[in-house]
């Protein structure tokens, strides 16, 4: 009897722990959820640059996506501005895009508006771009939706559309390879930062090959005679980076240079202060660059040149924001100059001429006349 009695009782003590441990667990994986809920649902504080921080959505046949727009101050009438389209990469979203690479501080200074589409959580858990999904589409899906959002912001903004470039990181350097390439009319440059150039893969599994640098981007072989009228092209590579592989910037540099008919020129070594050096090389056509290759040997997978409180950024490299302004304003036509209003005409009376009747030399020449109702 005193034998059942202990046993029951080690089974109630055992029973109540098991309960209070699955209590505790519940607790901590609830507070843990919401945690990441109102991480992933609360947007982050606008880059604090003077300007406008404007949010919209685009739909398209893919669904819907967020976009945010710095527009910098003081706009005059009739002013029209070129348009930088800006693709985070994966584990990003607009705002920590923006801080990571401070394109905004450039813009204002320069001149120029800032788009950056948003990848949604739906599409993609880490937010990035489906670039490589060109098997089921969904990669044609996004192009669509983030090309009706650079038609919404020039609808609504005062772009020069005749000013409109492209630029990404990692997944969104791919993704701007992509629209670029199928929609070359309509942007004068795109750059690519540590991403991997299309026809690399068309699924998820031959994406992380090509992360690994283990396929590399078809050729594209224009007709004999005939050269693809791709924009030129902008290459940011890191040595050192761990996610896309360091080859991959050569083989963009290159299919694209091949597609454009450009050979490569002497490589240059580039060093500013005490930032990383990088090597810089030339691929030209009938003296055109259509193609520019930056290699930074001690860069990882991080926005070269970027705050260095940001993830995905890396201070001590060159500044990539500098290198994509000074790259894609190069390739910008001249922006035509508003023609000046002329002057409203001066108001005349119905029934009198008045300048007429207060013109003096004017009332000299009627002295004597006589005035007639």
């Amino acid at each position: 009897m005193a034998k059942r009695t202990a046993a029951s009782t080690w089974v109630r003590m055992f029973n109540r722990n098991l309960a209070a441990l699955t209590r505790n667990t519940r607790r901590v994986q609830t507070r843990a959820v919401k945690t990441a809920v109102k991480r992933a649902t609360t947007p982050k504080a606008p880059p604090a640059t003077p300007g406008d921080w404007l949010g919209g959505m685009a739909l398209g046949p893919g669904g819907a996506r967020r976009y945010h727009l710095y527009r910098p101050p003081d706009l005059q009438a009739g002013e029209r501005l070129p348009l930088l389209v800006m693709l985070h990469g994966c584990g990003q979203d607009a705002a920590g895009f923006a801080q990571s690479t401070r394109m905004n501080t450039l813009a204002r200074r320069e001149r120029f508006l800032v788009l950056y589409p948003e990848q949604d959580r739906l599409a993609s858990a880490q937010r990035c771009w489906n670039w490589y999904d060109t098997r089921n589409g969904r990669a044609h899906t996004e192009v669509a939706l983030i090309l009706a959002a650079i038609d919404q912001v020039c609808l609504l903004q005062p772009v020069d559309r005749a000013r409109v470039a492209l630029a990404g990181l990692s997944a969104g350097a791919s993704m701007a390879a992509l629209i670029a390439s199928r929609h070359p009319a309509r942007f004068k440059a795109v750059v690519m930062h540590s991403g991997i150039a299309p026809g690399a893969a068309d699924s998820t599994a031959t994406a992380l090959a090509a992360m690994r640098g283990h396929r590399l981007p078809a050729p594209w072989s224009p007709a004999p005679g005939q050269l693809l009228a791709l924009p030129p092209l902008l290459v940011i590579q890191g040595g050192r980076d761990a996610v896309v592989a360091a080859s991959n910037g050569p083989a963009a540099a290159a299919a694209w240079a091949l597609a454009a008919g450009a050979a490569a020129g002497a490589t240059r070594s580039q060093q500013r202060g005490q930032r990383h050096p990088m090597q810089v090389t030339d691929f030209k056509h009938r003296g055109r660059t259509a193609v520019t290759l930056v290699d930074v040997g001690q860069l990882g997978h991080a926005w070269s040149g970027g705050a260095a409180n940001q993830a995905y950024s890396d201070a001590q490299g060159p500044d990539a924001s500098r290198l994509v302004w000074a790259f894609v304003s190069k390739q910008f036509p001249a922006p035509v100059a508003a023609a000046p209003k002329a002057p409203p005409p001066a108001p005349v009376h119905p029934a009198f001429n008045l300048p007429a009747l207060f013109n003096p030399f004017a009332l000299r020449a009627l002295k004597g006349a006589t005035l007639k109702p």
